[in-house]
C-alpha cells in the first residue's frame, strides 16, 4: 500500500444514528477510497467528513481535492463499470455499490464537482 499522507478532517454534527454497520463501512470507504485515489500524485489528499441533518435525513458528505469530474463523467459515474478516468486503478463498481446501497434504503446521493476542483458526495440517510 502507497502512503499519501492524507489529512482527514471531520466535522460530526450527527455521532449516531440507526444504518447497517458493514454497509455504512462499505458506503465510507468507498467514497474515502476514491477521494485518495483521484487526488494528483503532486499533492497529499485533502478529505473532509462532515454529517448532519437536513430535512429528515442524516447526512454524510465527503469532500476532497482531488481531480474532480466533468458534466459528462457525472451523469454516469455511478453506473456498473463506469470510472472517472483510466489512468486511476480501479474496477468502476464502487460509487455503483454506493449508490445501490443508499438508494435501497430509500436514500439519495447528491454530487457536486468540476474538474480540478476536486469532488463532494453527500449521502441523504432517511431518519424516522
Amino acid at each position: 500500500m502507497i502512503e499519501t499522507d492524507a489529512i482527514i478532517r471531520q466535522d460530526l454534527k450527527v455521532s449516531e444514528f440507526t444504518f447497517v454497520r458493514r454497509k455504512l463501512r462499505s458506503v465510507l470507504y468507498n467514497l474515502m477510497n476514491n477521494a485518495i485515489k483521484y487526488t494528483p500524485e503532486s499533492q497529499s489528499p485533502e478529505i473532509q467528513v462532515r454529517s448532519f441533518k437536513e430535512d429528515g435525513y442524516v447526512v454524510i458528505s465527503v469532500k476532497d481535492n482531488g481531480i474532480g469530474m466533468g458534466p459528462e463523467v457525472r451523469q454516469t459515474i455511478f453506473e456498473k463499470f463506469k470510472r472517472a478516468t483510466k489512468m486511476v486503478d480501479g474496477s468502476g463498481v464502487g460509487l455503483y455499490l454506493v449508490n445501490t446501497i443508499v438508494t435501497q434504503v430509500g436514500g439519495k446521493i447528491d454530487l457536486i464537482s468540476e474538474p480540478g476542483q476536486g469532488t463532494e458526495i453527500k449521502i441523504f440517510l432517511k431518519q424516522d
